[in-house]
């Protein structure tokens, strides 16, 4: 037998530096979106797609690249990705039109695609078994800590920058993960993938494109034509993928791992935290620039509590998941994470940054208690040959769960505030016109209070030259509106805090729920499934991956 490959945690090195990338093109942009919108005067439709453009190619395609990765090379589609994504970033930072971004956005997403489940496969390829969990603990608290990483450095780089510079983090993060990925990760694909299945691939593209078009047109736009063609779309492909799967002799997904309980489960758990991280992130980002008023930067730090957390729950679940088994460690961070979205209930217009660093700390850990041993099972249940596609089914199910979040939680947010500022602002005299536009978002509400605001200034400079009959009248009138503005600033404060308790509690409801179904499906340690056999198990290479196939 085959030594492990000696370089191997260099590798996983680079792995994660992949990741990163992967992770921090998407969460870099929530706090570039407000200087975004300003400059080139989006919409809320067309701010949306801006971050939404990354999701669709980069969740449908996964499955699809992943194959092609197992049977052309794992590496390779490492790199390509890698290069698609630098490429992606260079023109973003040349984009001056909202379809400009969205197009660029959408090419990075496809780079993503390649990139992430090229991770996992060339994890799981490189590591032996009995250190693949370790491995992968690393590689879940890297993907947690770039969900945080991403705004930090977006806030140092608009410091002194247009929101053009933080399409260029990826770059030269890129270029050192290129070339590291020639001199430290070995090649490596299936000895005997076979032809693919690129019918089960092209309705997996369908089916899972369609399913993240309806999670995003629906709940922002309106369950209007598109939508429903998209849930239609999607469900029809779903059945078909399904019905072609069953009966293809060398499927690209065998579907029959989903009556597994472990595999269900394990997919389940994984979609369900990135639904509450991503949600949580979504509107307490936002949170804290227009209630609490921090900068970009400020945001970016604020959020370290969560990165920080990742750590010590990826180091626990190391240490404690071979005593106590997966069902343990993931039932543990479920009810963790429940309990941290519980605690976001309390917020209201009152609220420091201090009552947000315990549960955004308890999430981070319920996170890394989580995601690893979820991960492992999932990467467990393929055959070597197949790792690309066990990576691509983790991060299709990662990336579902997070668009839910954003999609759900984001809807609930955007309803329960606008209901909240209509009572807040009931009785008032802001004009109609001003409160619809309020109401589209905290941002647009906080827009509104400062036009108040900078009507009042125009008014006091015009009293400073009007005739004294006229100043008195136009000093009442830069008053009322000064304490309009003032007035519309805290009703939008209150009205998005407690839109963000609200919006909390339905994420607990949520998670607590599906964690009780994860908990019934996961089995109990020592009745944990083995991993299948290789599907290669010829003598290879000392330096290759134990038990692939390598080589160009």
């Amino acid at each position: 037998m085959s030594r492990p490959y000696a370089r191997r945690w260099w590798a996983l090195l680079v792995l994660c530096l992949s990741l990163m990338i992967s992770v921090m093109a998407n969460t870099a942009l929530t706090v570039a979106a407000p200087a975004m919108t300003r400059d080139l005067d989006l919409s809320s439709s067309d701010l949306q797609w801006v971050i939404d453009a990354y999701t669709v190619p980069y969740a449908a395609l996964m499955l699809l690249l992943g194959a092609i990765g197992d049977k052309y090379g794992r590496r390779g589609s490492l790199v390509v990705g890698l290069f698609i994504m630098a490429a992606g970033g260079v023109a973003g930072s040349f984009a001056d039109t909202s379809v400009q971004v969205i197009v660029v956005r959408a090419v990075m997403g496809l780079g993503a695609a390649m990139i992430m489940p090229a991770t996992l496969s060339l994890l799981a390829a490189v590591f032996p078994r009995e250190e693949r969990a370790k491995a992968i603990t690393i590689w879940a608290a890297t993907s947690g800590l770039s969900i945080a990483a991403g705004p930090l450095i977006a806030g140092v780089l608009l410091k002194d920058n247009g929101w053009e510079s933080t399409f260029l983090i990826n770059v030269p993060v890129c270029a050192v993960a290129i070339l590291a990925a020639y001199v430290l990760v070995p090649p490596s694909k299936a000895g005997d993938r076979g032809r693919i299945d690129y019918g089960g691939g092209v309705l997996s593209v369908v089916w899972s494109g369609a399913l993240i078009y309806m999670i995003i047109d629906g709940p922002h736009f309106g369950w209007g034509a598109s939508a429903f063609t998209a849930a239609a779309i999607a469900a029809l492909g779903l059945l078909l993928f399904v019905w072609w799967e069953l009966r293809h002799p060398r499927p690209i997904l065998d579907v029959r791992k989903f009556a597994q309980r472990a595999f269900a489960g394990a997919n389940l758990g994984v979609a369900a935290f990135f639904l509450a991280v991503f949600g949580v992130f979504y509107y307490l980002t936002q949170h804290f620039q227009f209630v609490l008023d921090y900068d970009p930067l400020e945001t970016g730090v604020r959020m370290l509590p969560l990165a920080l957390g990742v750590f010590v729950g990826a180091a626990l679940t190391g240490v404690l998941t071979p005593r106590l088994g997966a069902r343990v460690m993931v039932t543990v961070g479920m009810v963790g994470g429940t309990a941290a979205l519980a605690l976001l209930i309390g917020v209201e217009s009152g609220s420091t940054y201090g009552d947000f660093v315990a549960p955004l700390a308890l999430l981070g850990v319920s996170l890394g208690l989580t995601v690893s041993p979820c991960t492992d099972t999932i990467m467990g249940a393929f055959p070597e040959s197949e790792l690309g596609v066990g990576g691509a089914v983790n991060d299709t199910s990662l990336e579902l769960g997070g668009s839910l979040g954003i999609a759900v939680l984001g809807s609930t947010l955007a309803s329960s505030y606008a209901a909240n500022l209509t009572d807040a602002t009931k009785g008032s005299k802001v004009p109609p016109e001003a409160l619809e536009a309020a109401k589209d978002s905290v941002g647009a509400g906080n827009a509104v209070a400062q036009s108040f605001q900078d009507r009042a200034e125009q008014l006091t400079e015009q009293a400073a030259k009007a005739p004294a009959a006229d100043a008195a009248a136009l000093k009442q009138q830069a008053a009322e509106m000064a304490q309009g503005s003032s007035r519309m600033a805290d009703a939008v404060g209150s009205a998005f805090s407690d839109a963000v308790s609200h919006t909390s509690l339905v994420g607990a409801v949520v998670l607590g729920t599906v964690a009780v179904v994860v908990v019934v499906l996961m089995p109990r340690k020592g009745a944990e499934p083995q991993a299948p056999a290789a599907a290669d198990t010829r003598p290879v290479p000392e330096r290759a991956p134990l038990p692939t196939k390598v080589g160009r």
